[in-house]
């Protein structure tokens, strides 16, 4: 039983992901601005700063995914020339770590909409959060899988 939810889960969330993108994509017209000139005093200021600490969230995500990539290269270097990590646990850990670094840019991107976002910055940060999250679905089923393989 538990098989054919978890089964069923897999088919529906993607699916129900791609449709809600399709139809916010579809749904952002060119009136999608919000009303203009409606700012608090603070709100530059507030845009600064948070655009400094989304930076921070989009470099940490760079350097997440670059350590991890560099370190997987040079774990399969290491295992050809002697008995390193076999190929599929360095994909395993290359996976969570980028799974890491996509929810560290998911993290940016809400960052960045969170002052004072128009209707086409919420439709645009709702399609970029959609994208990543269906792509770290599948990489956390591929994840799953390939767990249940080397312990199993």
């Amino acid at each position: 039983m538990e098989t054919r939810v978890t089964d069923w889960t897999n088919v529906f969330l993607p699916v129900a992901l791609i449709a809600g993108l399709v139809f916010l994509l579809g749904s952002a017209g060119p009136d999608a601005a919000g009303p203009a000139g409606m700012q608090t005093p603070f709100e530059p200021w507030l845009e600064i700063g948070v655009g400094y600490l989304a930076l921070g969230a989009e470099a940490s995500a760079a350097a997440v995914i670059g350590i991890a990539v560099a370190r997987a290269v040079l774990e399969f270097a290491r295992g050809l020339s002697d008995r390193g990590r076999s190929p599929e646990e360095i994909r395993l850990s290359l996976g969570r770590k980028l799974a890491l670094g996509l929810e560290l840019t998911i993290a940016s991107d809400i960052m960045r909409t969170s002052v004072a976002p128009t209707r086409a910055d919420i439709v645009n940060l709702a399609a970029i959060v959609l994208l990543r999250t269906l792509l770290n679905h599948f990489l956390g089923v591929e994840i799953r899988e390939q767990e249940e393989r080397t312990s199993g």
